[in-house]
């Protein structure tokens, strides 16, 4: 079976992706790309109840490649199964000469398969706004912006790349989230805007411009995202 080519509003540094996991995601985000495109098609594959396709686990993932591995749920929700996560380890373990990239709300459950995780491998997490009121609003499953934020700064510990994507970008203090992600110093971070335009609580472009402008100021390299266009306007 061959690998899923990366494309659309992916990240264009991942040549990439796989999924081993079916059902929706524990986390149900409003702003959920995966979710919209299940109700417009009713695929199924990411709706109902969490499982393992077996068949994905025959996946030959070759080497050279930068592969986002589940970036259609996430791997380290509380309600994925450790021994599902160690057999999906496992798999990557297999192809060693490839990059994996992991991203995940719940980053402090990494903490504990860090020392399964492949030897090439990027680990990041999502922090829409360091405001947890509007977050609850947005993502109310899941875990909070300064458990995030705790988490990604314990796995920066241990790991040689954390990175930290702010996407959708939501309303909130962003001059305190330059703060704490200045003195985390992921690798890099990403920043991107409502892919759906649903019409989340977001800051004014100026705003996204002047965390960008901090963030590079302390050395933190920004990857802009194309969809932040939308709020030029």
């Amino acid at each position: 079976m061959p690998l899923t080519t990366s494309k659309g509003n992916m990240y264009d540094w991942c040549s990439h992706t796989h999924t081993h996991l079916r059902g929706e995601c524990s986390h149900r985000c409003a702003y959920c790309y995966v979710q919209a495109m299940e109700k417009r098609f009713g695929g199924g594959h990411y709706s109902g109840e969490l499982r393992l396709h077996e068949k994905e686990f025959h996946v030959n993932y070759g080497e050279g490649n930068t592969i986002f591995i589940e970036n259609c749920n996430d791997l380290f929700a509380e309600t994925v199964p450790a021994e599902w996560i160690n057999r999906i380890l496992a798999h990557c373990w297999m192809y060693p000469k490839n990059c994996y990239v992991f991203q995940t709300k719940n980053p402090f459950r990494v903490m504990r398969f860090r020392d399964f995780l492949p030897p090439f491998r990027v680990v990041g997490t999502t922090i829409e706004t360091i405001d947890d009121e509007v977050l609850k609003n947005v993502a109310p499953f899941a875990t909070g912006a300064y458990d995030r934020i705790y988490g990604i700064e314990c796995l920066k510990r241990y790991l040689e790349k954390v990175f930290v994507t702010i996407e959708p970008i939501l309303k909130g203090d962003l001059g305190k989230l330059a703060h704490e992600l200045i003195r985390i110093r992921p690798e890099f971070v990403n920043i991107g805007a409502d892919s759906k335009g649903i019409g989340l609580p977001e800051p004014s472009y100026e705003e996204i411009v002047k965390l960008a402008q901090d963030l590079q100021s302390n050395g933190i390299e920004v990857r802009k995202k194309l969809n932040l266009e939308r709020l030029m306007k």
